[in-house]
């Protein structure tokens, strides 16, 4: 089996990323990168391939719990803590674009901030965003957790939160473990009745976001609030 230093020059990904940009890599190439050396009977391309097919694409990969990455073969703990960093580097960017662009008034934005932050959530995590009267961000704080399929949810709870922070605006958001945004009708309810305590102190509810697999669901996009 030929290493990949025995490859074309144009083919090795190092090589590749030098000459044509880091857009022009693939997944695997990127990953490759990170990584630096495949594992016996591997190059590191064909590794990251795997790798990458067993979290079915980059976003699992990196979402995936480090109990579990480290059943992999050839990946020991330092090759976990690089994922790691890579998934909370682009957290923080994230987050930064926001504050920089007022992306919080972008709904497409501001779901793709939160699904870094909880689509590996393994179980239900409801999240609260606190925003200053320009909609910046100036808290964010995983509130409440609960089972695989629900989080109990106290309005006081998050009326002092607003109170002690003095934020004019707020965001709310939860993860669906299973997989599926779609609002449940407690969901509903719960954010009618948050937005009623906030409107009772002048604190906008700006948004409720829903996260699961595939795209998030606003309700303001909805038209559920």
């Amino acid at each position: 089996m030929a290493t990949v230093k025995q490859w074309p020059s144009c083919e090795r990904p190092r090589e590749k990323l030098a000459e044509m940009g880091v857009t022009a890599l693939s997944d695997a190439e990127l990953l490759a990168i990170l990584l630096g050396t495949g594992i016996r009977g591997k190059d590191v391309v064909t590794y990251a391939r795997d790798l990458l097919a067993c979290y079915d694409g980059i976003g699992g990969l990196l979402a995936a719990p480090a109990s579990d990455l480290l059943q992999q073969l050839g990946m020991g703990p330092a090759r976990v803590m690089q994922l790691q960093v890579v998934m909370e580097i682009s957290r923080r960017y994230l987050a930064w674009q926001l504050q920089r662009d007022a992306g919080f008034t972008q709904p497409s934005m501001v779901g793709d901030y939160l699904t870094a932050q909880l689509r590996h959530q393994q179980r239900e995590v409801f999240v609260v965003l606190l925003l200053d009267s320009q909609h910046r961000l100036l808290k964010y704080v995983e509130l409440f957790h609960g089972t695989i399929n629900a989080a109990p949810v106290y309005p006081r709870e998050i009326i002092k939160l607003v109170m002690q922070h003095n934020a004019a605006a707020v965001i709310l958001a939860h993860n669906h473990p299973s997989g599926v945004a779609e609002p449940s009708q407690a969901d509903q309810r719960v954010t009618e009745r948050l937005k009623k305590a906030l409107g009772m102190i002048d604190v906008a509810l700006l948004d409720h976001f829903v996260i699961g697999s595939g795209k998030p669901v606003s309700f303001a996009e909805r038209g559920l609030l």
